[in-house]
């Protein structure tokens, strides 16, 4: 990585016909005699994480990097930052960056939260001095006040991300570079990072973000470069972008999570069938938004129909509070075809004895016109969905099904 000028004209991120390649190891040779005599450390192959790409970041914009994992996302940001140097190429930086890369990176679990944040912000370039200075603020951010003091190894992945985020905004930083982290933690707090990030760029500061989540790509970003096998597949405005990767990713060439994930802003014309409102109803089909665990619900959607679709494809995604897919499906994927949409109708998706522990979901409705087409018709992402209410000690997100037993004797004595 090279610095250049300081020009208010120049981009602030320059990527330079950059070529970046790893060593995939099939085998380790263990012991020195193997290395002596097959003269090389292992068998190998080359991996190609980037290959001839170039693109420019404009000074003050929001720059989004897209595409399947292990594409090259996240090494273009670490190249960004300085952690890794293209084999070929060159990366322009020309201002102060700070990195969010990865979920605490750059803290010490056995540290407290208040350590953390004098090693964190060090290794961003702030004095002791700075940080003395600065520590109240960025503790009233991260707003964990009440576990400052406990070891990091206590905190929660989304106590990490508030913590780490809490310092990225306090280090003067000029670019930001921003990897998936924003997918941790409460909606409010999630808010409260976007509601800082429009601030930073609305004062001139620049943000490269890598994302899976579509939607906020296209809210945010300004440009947005598509990268698949290390090669740039297409780069300029989000909604073409974004368009024609979830063709790719429709037409075989990504995961169904991803493709129901996203999903994309409706289209500015009107589609050929348009989703409406949608509702999730109990048994008696009263519409509900508590419900317990193992109750059977169903999502009924209503649609319109501009012009008949034959072979209709409906993917349906729920989400928890924290972003995670919990379950997502289409009615291709499950085998099952639909008729003609020829009218307006309701789309209805059962789900029986929902095995979903306490938490607010979220759904994220799609329709494709073909299995095999390349056309997002239309979708609603990520919109408020119910809430699971039933008490309970258990954790996590899902409950399921299992029992205990002690095998072996017991309660023998002397």
């Amino acid at each position: 990585m090279s610095s250049g000028s300081n020009d208010l004209d120049a981009p602030d991120v320059e990527f330079r016909r950059v070529d970046k390649r790893y060593r995939l190891y099939r085998q380790h040779y263990r012991s020195l005699k193997e290395i002596v005599f097959k003269r090389r450390l292992g068998e190998w192959e080359e991996h190609w994480a980037l290959r001839d790409v170039s693109f420019n970041i404009r000074r003050g914009s929001t720059f989004g990097l897209i595409g399947p994992n292990g594409a090259g996302k996240s090494t273009s940001l670490k190249m960004m930052a300085g952690i890794l140097i293209p084999d070929a190429g060159e990366v322009i930086v020309r201002r102060r960056l700070a990195g969010l890369l990865e979920l605490g990176a750059g803290f010490q679990p056995e540290y407290s939260g208040r350590e953390n944040i004098f090693l964190n912000a060090s290794l961003m370039g702030l004095s002791r001095r700075d940080i003395e200075g600065r520590l109240e603020a960025i503790v009233e951010f991260s707003e964990l006040e009440e576990y400052i003091e406990q070891p990091l190894l206590t905190y929660s992945s989304g106590m990490h991300m508030r913590l780490a985020f809490a310092v990225a905004t306090h280090v003067d930083a000029e670019v930001l570079l921003v990897d998936e982290i924003l997918a941790v933690g409460d909606e409010s707090f999630q808010r409260k990072c976007f509601d800082w990030l429009h601030a930073f760029r609305a004062g001139g500061g620049t943000i490269v973000l890598v994302s899976h989540n579509l939607a906020v790509v296209r809210e945010i970003c300004d440009e947005v470069a598509w990268i698949d096998n290390g090669s740039l597949r297409d780069l300029g405005h989000p909604n073409s972008v974004v368009s024609a990767y979830l063709g790719h990713v429709h037409r075989g060439g990504g995961s169904l999570e991803e493709m129901l994930s996203t999903e994309g802003v409706r289209e500015k014309a009107r589609p050929q069938v348009q989703l409406g409102e949608h509702r999730f109803v109990d048994a008696s089909g009263a519409p509900v938004r508590k419900v317990a665990t193992g109750s059977t619900i169903a999502l009924e959607v209503e649609f319109k129909v501009e012009k008949p679709l034959r072979t209709p494809v409906f993917g349906v995604a729920l989400f928890s509070s924290e972003g995670t897919c919990v379950y997502a499906t289409n009615n291709n994927a499950d085998g099952v075809v639909l008729p003609t949409l020829e009218e307006e109708g309701v789309l209805r998706v059962e789900y029986g004895g929902l095995a979903l522990l306490p938490g607010r979901y979220r759904v994220t409705i799609s329709v494709f016109s073909a299995p095999r087409s390349d056309t997002l018709i239309d979708s609603i992402p990520l919109a408020e969905a119910f809430e699971i209410d039933t008490p309970t000690k258990e954790a996590g997100i899902v409950r399921l099904p299992h029992s205990w037993s002690v095998s072996g004797r017991s309660g023998v004595g002397g």
